[in-house]
């Protein structure tokens, strides 16, 4: 089954590139921005440095939070061959090098964790200095770049004054000893915030998490660097969500829209989802319809974001040949007369809770994730005409129905129990048409019966009851 927290959506916005490096290659490319001009810089240097046939050292002087481990670490991305490997601030300098393998493609070697004059003493940095100068000299370092980041002119003018001492243009190159890095520029700010957040946090958008573009172009004036944007903007998704939680003190419930339908509309539901939770995707939903409830809400889009976001707002479909099982096997008495009344068949159907653990309903109770779908074979003439039947009792008892998928999720063990039309506590009154618990957590579940349905009813029907969830604990 699925725990209340593991499931749940949680923020990841770091602000330092080392909580970066074992997210992936392929997730790097999507949230990181080249440095064009410090980019060009190390293509001068070694195309100097191939031409000199040796290597060289590189002093990089940029404040705190710029981007100096983003960039040198993430060289690669955009220039091919080149790669990049570390000395940590516990690993002896001279030692590390020694151990370093020849190489043929252009390598940066970063000195990590020794950016300011406090960090080192004069005895080690002409220690290190002479470690550097030598092995760039070698038949090992002849293709490397070592890169000393600082984040103050002390330091910077230390090393580049040892450097001069030591290996002269030859080691520190031709021009200025010390180049400057400034990281992205402050119009880039928002857009690498947009793409870390989706990136790290399953597709989320900044307006998803409550915050919108004006409010991130606040933040991203306030701020010295990309690293201090980050930073504010990690404060304000966590402010955000702290605010409707405290609306939320006697319960914090989970909101997921199931949309049962007799055209199976699998992929208008994938279209207003994110990830492979379902997440329900707020711009989205509100790009997908016109209808009134989108002119309320675009009042305060920020405070709808945040309430998907803390309730968890998941948008699934069930198939409407799991639906008919489920009512056959399931059905109480009440149901089974309406059905015969329609023509239904009321046989017991024992595929009934294999079809609803394999649902992405089912699935995402059991703590599992949604693949990549696979167009099945669509139902035939006959289901769908039976699922009319079901459609059309729905307009006027769909509580029957409801109750059978409830009962049909305990007896598949995917919930321990349930309540219906269970009110949520708040200044408005509301009445969700499922409340299943599994162990200490509640999920609310709106069930979506229609005869036919599409990415616009869809999206109008998951924003008015994220609507009226924000109504019934205050916030609109």
């Amino acid at each position: 089954m699925a725990d209340d927290e593991s499931t749940r959506e949680t923020l990841y916005v770091p602000d330092r590139f080392e909580m970066l490096r074992d997210v992936g290659e392929g997730t790097l490319k999507t949230l990181v921005i080249a440095v064009d001009s410090s980019l060009h810089l190390l293509d001068d240097r070694f195309e100097d440095l191939q031409a000199a046939g040796r290597g060289g050292l590189m002093i990089l002087r940029g404040d705190p939070g710029t981007g100096k481990s983003t960039f040198l670490d993430t060289v690669g991305l955009f220039r091919d061959g080149v790669t990049t490997v570390h000395i940590s601030n516990d690993t002896d300098v001279a030692q590390a090098l020694q151990t370093l393998p020849s190489t043929d493609v252009p390598r940066i070697v970063v000195i990590e964790g020794r950016e300011a004059l406090l960090d080192v003493s004069q005895a080690a940095l002409e220690a290190f200095m002479h470690s550097i100068n030598g092995f760039v000299r070698s038949p090992s370092g002849r293709s490397t770049l070592v890169v000393w980041p600082t984040n103050t002119d002390a330091l910077a003018e230390a090393l580049a004054n040892l450097g001069k001492q030591i290996g002269g243009s030859a080691l520190l190159g031709v021009g200025d000893s010390i180049v400057h890095f400034d990281g992205p520029p402050r119009p880039q700010y928002i857009r690498i915030g947009e793409l870390t957040v989706a990136a790290l946090n399953d597709s989320a958008s900044l307006l998803a998490l409550g915050v919108t573009n004006d409010r991130a172009e606040e933040l991203a004036a306030q701020a010295d660097s990309v690293g201090d944007f980050l930073a504010l903007l990690r404060g304000e998704l966590r402010k955000n969500g702290a605010r409707v939680k405290k609306l939320l003190q006697v319960e914090q419930p989970r909101v997921w829209v199931v949309v049962i339908a007799g055209n199976d509309p699998e992929g208008d539901v994938a279209a207003v989802t994110r990830g492979e939770q379902s997440h329900a995707d707020v711009p989205r939903l509100m790009s997908s319809t016109g209808a009134n409830i989108v002119a309320e809400l675009k009042e305060e889009p920020d405070t709808l974001g945040i309430l998907g976001t803390v309730l968890d707002a998941r948008v699934m479909h069930v198939e409407q040949i799991a639906a008919l099982a489920i009512a056959r096997q399931f059905g109480n008495e009440k149901l089974r007369a309406l059905m015969k009344m329609e023509g239904l068949s009321t046989a017991r159907d024992k595929k009934a809770v294999e079809r609803v653990r394999s649902s992405e309903l089912g699935v995402l109770l059991g703590g599992g994730k949604l693949g990549v779908k696979r167009r099945g074979k669509k139902a035939g003439g006959s289901t769908t005409t039976a699922f009319a039947g079901l459609a059309k009792i729905a307009q006027t008892n769909d509580g029957l129905l409801n109750r059978a998928i409830a009962d049909a999720l305990v007896e598949a063990g995917l919930a321990d129990a349930y309540e219906l039309e269970k009110e949520l506590s708040g200044p408005v009154k509301y009445f969700s048409d499922i409340a299943v618990r599994q162990g200490d957590d509640l999920i609310r579940i709106e069930v979506m019966w229609r005869l036919k349905t599409g990415r616009a009813q869809i999206s109008n029907y998951v924003l008015s009851k994220l609507g009226n969830y924000a109504k019934a604990v205050g916030l609109l």
